[in-house]
C-alpha cells in the first residue's frame, strides 16, 4: 500500500553519550541532549565538549540528527559564555538548538546559522504566538503539552513552521513546565535545571474533618501510541519522547518500539489491534506510572492524576550488552547484574524483532560453568543468528 502521509521524525532523549548511541542504534531519527550548562536536566550526565563532538559524528555517520537544549531561563551572567558555546556547536555541525528565551534566540540568530527550535518552555499554544516566533527566525515549534494533535495541525497550517509534540514520557503538573515548587521546597530552581520533582511527593491534605495522604499533584505518564494515526494524518513533523534521566534499557526499548510502530504504519497505513497490543506490551516492560494520552485528544482531567504510591513494576531489567560476536560459534555478554542458570533473556535486535533465549548453563570465557553471574563479568553464550555487537540484553524480572 502506498504511503500517502509523511512519517514523523522519532526524537529520543539522550542523557549521556552511551544513551545517544543506544537510541540512534535502535531507530531514533534524532536525539536531544544538553551540554554542561543551559539545560533543564542538571542531574543528567550531560555532555562535555568532546562528548558533543563524538555524539554528533556518530549521528551524522548514520544520517541522524542531534539537537542541543539551551532552554533554561537565563540571567545576564549566563550570556557571558553563551556565544563561545554556540560557536563551538556550530563548528561541530549540531543540527538545531532548542531555546526558550527571546534574548538567547537573538544571540544565536545573529551569530550563527544553526536552526532554532522553540522549546516547550516558551509555552507556545496558538497560531499567533507561532507567527511571532517565526518572525524571529524559529524553524520548529515544540508545542506545549496542553495542545491537542488537532490544534497542533492548525498551528502548523497557520504558521508554515514544523511542529513537534511529545508522544511519551513523564508529564509535569505545571503549565508547560513553568513551575517554582522546587525553588521553595528545596531551594532548587526548576526552570534552571534543578527540579526536585516535588509534585511527586506524598502530601497531607487537611480540612476540618480529616487528614488524607495524597499524591494529588503527580501526573500519570504520557502514552500516545494509540493515537499514532492522528499524529501522522495531522502532519506532525516530530514525535518526541521524554526521558533524559532514564537508563539505557529505556533508551533502547522506547526507541525500538516507536520506530517499529512507525515502520509498520508506513507499510500498512494503520496499526491493527493485534500489533497495537504488542507495542503496548513492550512499553509496559519498564517502570512507569499509569499511562494516559495527556491532552493529545481531549484536555486532561481528574483522571490524569497519579494518586498512587507505586509505579508499574519492571517486567524486565538490563542483563548486559553484547560486546563481541564470533559468527556460528558464540557471543559475549558483559553482564551488569546477577542471573542464575536457566534464566530467560531477551536480545533487542537493532532491526525489527526480539530474540528470546533461555541460558541453560552459564559459562565464563574459559568455558568454566558458573553458579551465577556477577556484575562486570563476561559471559559466553552459544551463537544465535541475528545477534549483533552492542545489542542490549534484558532478563525477565
Amino acid at each position: 500500500m502506498a504511503n500517502t502521509h509523511p512519517i514523523p521524525e522519532l526524537l529520543a532523549p539522550a542523557g549521556s553519550l552511551e544513551k545517544l548511541k543506544i537510541a540512534l542504534s535502535y531507530g531514533a531519527d534524532a536525539v536531544y541532549l544538553g551540554g554542561q550548562k543551559y539545560g533543564l536536566r542538571a542531574a543528567a550526565d550531560n555532555f562535555t565538549y568532546d562528548e558533543l563532538k563524538e555524539g554528533v559524528e556518530f549521528a551524522h555517520k548514520r544520517s541522524k540528527q542531534v539537537y542541543v537544549v539551551l532552554n533554561s531561563f537565563f540571567f545576564d551572567s549566563d550570556f557571558l559564555e553563551l556565544l563561545e558555546f554556540v560557536s563551538f556547536l556550530e563548528s561541530i555541525k549540531v543540527d538545531a538548538l532548542i531555546v526558550s528565551d527571546l534574548g538567547v534566540v537573538d544571540v544565536i540568530a545573529s551569530n550563527s546559522h544553526i536552526p532554532i527550535h522553540l522549546s516547550t518552555q516558551a509555552s507556545c499554544l496558538n497560531s499567533q504566538s507561532g507567527k511571532f516566533w517565526k518572525d524571529y527566525g524559529i524553524k520548529r515549534l515544540i508545542l506545549g503539552r496542553e495542545v491537542s494533535i488537532h490544534e497542533a495541525a492548525q498551528i502548523k497550517k497557520a504558521t508554515g513552521l514544523e511542529v513537534e509534540l511529545f508522544i511519551h514520557g513523564s508529564m509535569c503538573m505545571s503549565y508547560s513546565g513553568n513551575c517554582t515548587i522546587s525553588n521553595f521546597t528545596q531551594g532548587r530552581d526548576s526552570n534552571r535545571g534543578g527540579c526536585s520533582h516535588s509534585c511527586r511527593f506524598d502530601y497531607d491534605l487537611i480540612d476540618d474533618q480529616n487528614k488524607k495522604s495524597s499524591f494529588f499533584m503527580s501526573s500519570k505518564d504520557l502514552n500516545g501510541l494509540s493515537l499514532l494515526d492522528d499524529f501522522v494524518k495531522a502532519g506532525i513533523d516530530s514525535i518526541k519522547v521524554e526521558g533524559r534521566m532514564k537508563g539505557p534499557l529505556y533508551a533502547a526499548s522506547i526507541s525500538k518500539t516507536y520506530k517499529e510502530a512507525l515502520n509498520y504504519y508506513s507499510r500498512e497505513q494503520r496499526i491493527d489491534a493485534q500489533k497495537l497490543s504488542y507495542f503496548e506490551q513492550e512499553l509496559n516492560k519498564f517502570t512507569h506510572r499509569s499511562y494516559f494520552p495527556g491532552s493529545l485528544d481531549t484536555p486532561a482531567g481528574l483522571d490524569s492524576v497519579f494518586d498512587e504510591r507505586d509505579h508499574s513494576k519492571n517486567q524486565t531489567r538490563v542483563f548486559g550488552t553484547i560486546i563481541d560476536v564470533v559468527e556460528d560459534k558464540f557471543f559475549v555478554i558483559d553482564s551488569l547484574t546477577k542471573i542464575l542458570p536457566k534464566s530467560s533473556i531477551e536480545i533487542l535486535k537493532f532491526d525489527e524483532g526480539i530474540i528470546k533465549y533461555t541460558i541453560e548453563t552459564l559459562r565464563d570465557l574459559n568455558d568454566q560453568e558458573l553458579e551465577s553471574t556477577r556484575p562486570n563479568q563476561l559471559i559466553k553464550v552459544p551463537y544465535i543468528p541475528g545477534v549483533a555487537k552492542n545489542n542490549i540484553v534484558r532478563v525477565l524480572s
